[in-house]
């Protein structure tokens, strides 16, 4: 028992010792293995190489940069050697749904142009805009600050995947970039965006159409799909889908000598402040729009023979223009060839068909290499000549014409409207093809000439005698204004009888004078600076000839040249109106026989009667604008005469007595009831006043009130607003000293002229100026004179009118009553 006990003791004895010992060996071991355990190397992280982006598999399209597909990703190959180069990124829009813009977007509109860097930093590849709206040479201090006053906002940044083999290129994805909504390339500006209350870009919708790469430009063609909770059209969807294409051209290493603008020629231009300039205040710079045009032979054109340029101006033609009107739109661009031979050059501009695609499989109307004339089907009635230059120095680089198909209606409309009382061939609603194709031809030439860098030129309407529009010598040789680049259409002045009248407008005298004052290469002059001297004796040996004047195009209260009115022609806008209201009286009376009578509906009375009216407002417009009006001479102080000369006070009057008896009055010759009622069930009466109360606002406008007081500084003899008011208000309430009944037309022509002056001393102008001691009197006199007229009215409605308008005056005069 004993020995039993002694052997269990020493098992519990030894037992333990022998487990702790074990534990202790295990947990020996187990530290002795944690130490040397050598971790396991994280892999390492593979480098890119050229091949894992561009293989076998990879379709390369080479050019400006290096394009590779793959996989559905497209990668720019970037020469390191046109990092920091400029270029220019054009936005247009390719194909669009309809009605978009309202009508006045179509395929091929320019959406943004701005002037692009490829710059490297770190590892990113970034795209930045470069603006050059301030500028300053880099050899001097002030550069630096330029710069730092002027940061380039940055478009995009890419990360860089590698570099071609031989390292001279950096590789980017720019898949996300073209796919994705980025707002400063997008096709969907702002304005749309509110106006279809745009939602989001979907992506599942939304991909790069194709990228092509070309020497010195590259082409993209996105398709975007927008939510959209208005879209412009199928409504149903709530979708905007269109498709833009991004055009990236090399500008050119070394920028054209500009050409330094004067606003005494009318040209388009492109501006920079230049900080470099020793005057005391930054210089702001102006240079003219034009295309580079060099002689070929530089010799010979110095000695003044005609040469052909490096490189002339060419156009394509949309093949989607119907055979029919091709000949007529290659005409309106061959017809500034004998233009461009007064700048010294042969041969400068043309049209052409497009290449076939046998001929040139990559011809693309996109492609900014190329100029073109687009055909589009669109009901929009117009046509516009936009173009891109280069900011540095207003070189052209390309310009895309468009034409609507609808716009030739438009133009029947008004040959058949403003010529046919003397011109028979305008006399139907199916116009002769050849004179439509006339008038086509000078429209595409008129925008060609917006192309070439010319604005519209107002005041050479007014270049030519009223008489001298009805001779047939003269309109045949001078057209009917001295340039295409004027806003006359037609001759309305001719009168029936007049014979070999030319009524379509045409190219002029001044269109060879601009384009030889913006294109003739001086030989001698080797800085824009030593052109000036020679470019001012041009303009200054015309500078007394109203044919070589130049007026800018204004609207609104804006306008104030009278010599410069949209739609004008002649050299007198009372006598021309005139003659033009007489042409349209003849044209009311035989409207039903040239339209309704012919086709059997009132469709084509409708629309040309509405448009009647139009043109009837458009006549009477520019007689207002005699009305205070100020004719301005661009002039520099080396010329005679002064800059700004008001309209003599004679004139002043004679037109507002002319707008008392032709649009005040009411115009009877107007309300043909065969029309009226076979138009419109009502709105007679509104319409009228429409036209009235456009006249009379004018007339009462503040700016032209302000014009006519101010001249009292300047003139001995001048028409005030006092006196113009005092005359209008006898005018337009004739019929108060008269005891004539007021028929209908009067009553609220009466009542607008009241409402008007209320308007009137309501403005902030008015208050601290003699507007408003004359509106005050003019309300006065006129009160007194209604309540003598209202106690002898002869009808009960005249009774109720004149009473009506005293009780109008009284709250203007008296409000608190």
């Amino acid at each position: 028992m004993k020995r039993l006990l002694l052997i269990v003791a020493i098992f519990c004895i030894v037992i333990p010792t022998s487990v702790d010992a074990q534990r202790k060996k295990s947990r020996k071991n187990k530290k002795a293995k944690k130490e040397v355990q050598v971790p396991k190397p994280k892999p390492k992280k593979k480098t890119p190489k050229y091949s894992d982006f561009v293989n076998k598999s990879t379709k390369t399209d080479e050019g400006l940069f290096d394009v590779h597909e793959t996989k559905g990703k497209f990668y720019y190959e970037v020469p390191n050697d046109l990092l920091g180069k400029e270029m220019l990124l054009v936005t247009r829009l390719k194909d669009i749904p309809s009605g978009l813009g309202g009508g006045y977007v179509n395929a091929g509109s320019k959406v943004n142009t701005q002037v692009i860097v490829w710059e490297r930093f770190k590892k990113k590849l970034l795209l930045k805009v470069r603006s050059f709206s301030a500028v300053a040479e880099d050899s001097l201090p002030i550069y630096k600050s330029v710069k730092a006053n002027n940061l380039e906002p940055i478009i995009y940044a890419f990360d860089i995947k590698t570099t071609n083999p031989d390292s001279t290129a950096t590789l980017v994805d720019v898949t996300k970039f073209f796919a994705s909504d980025v707002k400063a390339i997008s096709g969907l500006p702002a304005r749309f965006r509110r106006t279809y209350r745009v939602r989001r870009l979907d992506p599942s919708r939304s991909f790069i159409n194709a990228i092509r790469s070309y020497p010195k430009n590259i082409e993209v063609i996105q398709d975007f799909t927008f939510d959209a909770d208005n879209p412009p059209s199928n409504q149903t969807t709530n979708t905007i889908t269109i498709r833009v294409n991004q055009s990236m051209i090399m500008l050119p290493e070394k920028p054209m000598m500009p050409r330094i603008f004067d606003k005494r020629v009318g040209y388009f231009t492109v501006r920079n402040v230049d900080y470099s300039s020793e005057a005391l205040k930054a210089d702001a710079k102006q240079y003219i729009r034009r295309w580079r045009l060099e002689p070929k032979d530089p010799a010979a054109y110095a000695r003044g023979e005609l040469v052909e340029p490096v490189k002339p101006i060419v156009y394509y033609l949309d093949p989607a223009t119907p055979k029919k009107l091709r000949k007529y739109i290659k005409q309106g661009v061959d017809d500034w060839q004998k233009v461009f031979e007064t700048a010294g050059f042969k041969n400068a501009i043309m049209a052409k068909m497009p290449p076939t695609k046998e001929e040139d499989p990559e011809f693309s109307m996109e492609d900014i290499r190329y100029s073109s004339i687009r055909y589009v089907a669109s009901t929009t009635r117009n046509a516009v000549g936009p173009s891109v230059s280069d900011p540095r120095s207003g070189e052209i680089i390309e310009s895309d014409i468009i034409w609507y198909h609808n716009h030739l209606r438009s133009y029947r409309n008004r040959y058949l409207l403003e010529t046919g009382a003397a011109n028979p061939s305008a006399r139907t609603l199916d116009t002769p093809a050849e004179e439509i194709g006339e008038m086509m031809r000078m429209v595409i030439a008129h925008e060609i000439g917006h192309a070439l860098g010319l604005p519209h030129n107002m005041a050479a309407s007014y270049a030519y005698p009223v008489d001298s529009l009805r001779s047939g010598p003269f309109t045949q040789k001078n057209g009917i204004a001295a340039t295409i680049m004027d806003y006359a259409r037609y001759n309305y002045v001719a009168q029936p009888g007049d014979k070999d009248i030319r009524f379509i407008r045409q190219l002029g005298p001044y269109d060879h004078y601009s384009i030889n004052w913006g294109y003739r290469v001086i030989p001698t002059a080797k800085t824009p600076e030593a052109e000036v001297k020679t470019l001012d004796k041009w303009i200054e040996a015309k500078g007394n000839d109203p044919v070589y004047k130049f007026g800018i195009q204004r609207g609104g209260s804006g306008a104030f040249d009278p010599e410069s009115q949209t739609e004008g022609i002649g050299n007198d806008q009372v006598k021309a109106s005139t003659y033009g209201v007489k042409n349209l009286k003849i044209v009311a009376k035989n409207l039903q026989s040239w339209t309704s009578d012919q086709t059997n509906n009132y469709e084509d009375l409708a629309e040309l009667y509405g448009e009647l009216l139009s043109v009837y407002s458009r006549y009477s417009g520019h007689v207002t604008g005699v009305v205070g009006g100020v004719a301005e001479y661009n002039k520099k102080p080396s010329q005679s005469g002064n800059v700004y000369v008001t309209v003599p006070k004679a004139r002043q009057k004679e037109a507002v007595n002319w707008l008392l008896n032709n649009v005040f009055a009411t115009q009877q010759w107007l309300l043909s009831k065969d029309i009226l009622e076979n138009i419109n069930p009502t709105g007679y009466t509104e319409r009228m006043l429409g036209i009235q109360n456009r006249q009379l606002y004018s007339l009462l406008n503040t700016s032209r009130l302000q014009r006519m007081a101010n001249a009292e500084v300047t003139q001995k003899s001048f028409y005030s607003p006092t006196e113009m008011i005092r005359d209008l208000r006898r005018g337009v309430f004739s019929e108060a000293n008269a005891q004539k009944n007021v028929d209908v037309f009067r009553r609220n022509l009466q009542k607008s002229f009241v409402e008007r002056m209320r308007t009137l001393m309501n403005t902030n102008n008015a208050q601290n100026s003699d507007l408003f001691s004359i509106i005050r009197g003019e309300l006065t006199t006129l009160r007194s004179q209604l309540r003598t007229a209202s106690n002898r009215a002869v009808n009960r409605i005249t009774k109720y009118h004149y009473r009506d308008c005293i009780s109008r005056i009284n709250t203007i005069l008296d409000p608190k009553k």
